[in-house]
């Protein structure tokens, strides 16, 4: 071939491959509005908290303020400081003036703080949790760091650690800046509000349940006393509305967590989550409509029609799907056109609509670019048990599911080629 001929033909090639991109992302992103369940909020994400597995996404990408959804990230922190032997649960701090202001500050949610009076870490963050104190969360943040511009670095630094990189943090809280009085940021507009994606709060929440699952011992708790002063205790009762027995439980799950939010700018905020036949979703709502009530039915419903319409099921190995996924094409190999596939992972537990075969989410082999030829096929060379892609199933009102693949033979270059 002539080597204008040969430009001419990988530039059709080139062309061809990122057509065919575009044409996926497009039937892509058709698919994700094909939603079994849709939330009137600005933003919302669920994911299998085991798995990743998205369940629902609007604008979830998106950044906007978070309210008092903070407060996961917050605990976060905390709980890291207490196993690093920085705090302990029975730690005393002493209130301060200026966070006895905004700890009975009645536009705030609270529970009362008195100068002077000294309150052990396990109280402030039941306190912070349950009922969402802001007094108690600043009296947390500025104890563990000093400062809020210091607490701030390491709630980006706990952020980062769940899979975060662009988490816009002004205070502990999640309030505006400027409700921080003498502990807010200087040189930062008093309107400024922790901004974080749907998908940010759902990857923390996962990450803090990972490894730090003592916090479900919190979120959990319905009722809760708080010892003021000697002689005076304030029950708390937990603000979440989904919790078993409370009014908007969902039918056959255990929810056991997380948190709400509210602030003008954020709107009505939720995290939520719980399990279902063992298995835990988390549920992300940003600025709902409505009032709580409203938000904690949106909540309930879905959680309820997920579990109505769909099931956990086991993807064991790569021969319960369709023959044409268990080989691929392999180009400029040594003696080999096609090569045998397998789950890169032993088994994966996918979230399916009911009463469907695993034939029935027509799977197709996606490769990574890295291993991309001009095609867009495998190539050459791979080695066995290497990663080369995934799988991509097409789940009936649920996101597109991807899981992992890898080759099972070693299969060597036959060199350049022309």
């Amino acid at each position: 071939m002539h080597k204008l001929g040969r430009k001419l033909f990988y530039l059709f090639l080139v062309v061809l491959t990122i057509s065919l991109n575009l044409d996926g992302l497009v039937k892509s992103a058709s698919a994700s509005t094909d939603s079994f369940y849709h939330m009137d909020a600005r933003a919302a994400y669920a994911i299998d908290a085991d798995t990743g597995q998205v369940l629902y996404q609007k604008n979830a990408n998106k950044t906007y303020p978070i309210a008092s959804l903070t407060k996961i990230l917050t605990l976060a922190v905390i709980e890291q400081d207490i196993r690093d032997h920085k705090l302990s649960w029975n730690q005393k701090i002493k209130i301060t003036p200026a966070v006895a202001k905004v700890a009975n500050d009645w536009h705030f949610s609270n529970v009362q703080l008195n100068t002077g009076e000294s309150y052990t870490v396990r109280q402030l963050a039941e306190s912070m949790m349950i009922v969402s104190a802001d007094g108690s969360t600043e009296a947390l943040a500025l104890a563990d760091a000093g400062s809020t511009a210091a607490f701030n670095k390491k709630m980006q630094a706990m952020a980062r650690k769940a899979g975060v990189t662009d988490a816009k943090i002004y205070n502990m809280i999640g309030l505006p800046n400027k409700d921080l009085g003498k502990n807010k940021l200087k040189g930062v507009d008093g309107d400024a509000e922790n901004k974080l994606s749907a998908k940010d709060l759902a990857l923390i929440s996962q990450y803090m349940i990972k490894h730090y699952p003592e916090t479900l011992k919190i979120t959990k708790k319905k009722f809760a006393n708080f010892k003021i002063t000697e002689g005076q205790e304030y029950q708390m009762v937990n603000i979440n509305a989904l919790l078993p027995q409370n009014g908007y439980a969902p039918k056959d799950w255990e929810i056991d967590g997380l948190k709400t939010g509210n602030t003008d700018a954020a709107g009505k905020c939720i995290v939520t989550t719980g399990t279902y036949m063992g298995h835990r979703v988390i549920l992300v709502g940003l600025h709902t409509k409505g009032d709580w009530n409203n938000q904690s039915k949106m909540q309930k419903e879905f959680y309820e029609k997920l579990a109505a319409s769909y099931q956990p099921a086991e993807l064991q190995n790569i021969q319960q799907l369709s023959k044409r996924v268990q080989r691929t094409r392999i180009v400029h190999a040594k003696k080999h056109r096609t090569v045998s596939l397998a789950l890169a992972k032993k088994s994966t537990w996918i979230w399916v609509p009911r009463n469907t075969t695993w034939k029935q989410t027509h799977p197709t082999v996606v490769i990574k670019r890295s291993k991309q030829s001009l095609t867009g096929r495998l190539e050459a060379p791979v080695k066995k048990g290497q990663r080369v892609g995934y799988l991509n199933l097409q789940l009936s009102g649920l996101p597109e599911m991807q899981v992992p693949i890898k080759v099972t033979q070693t299969i060597a270059s036959r060199g350049f080629w022309k």
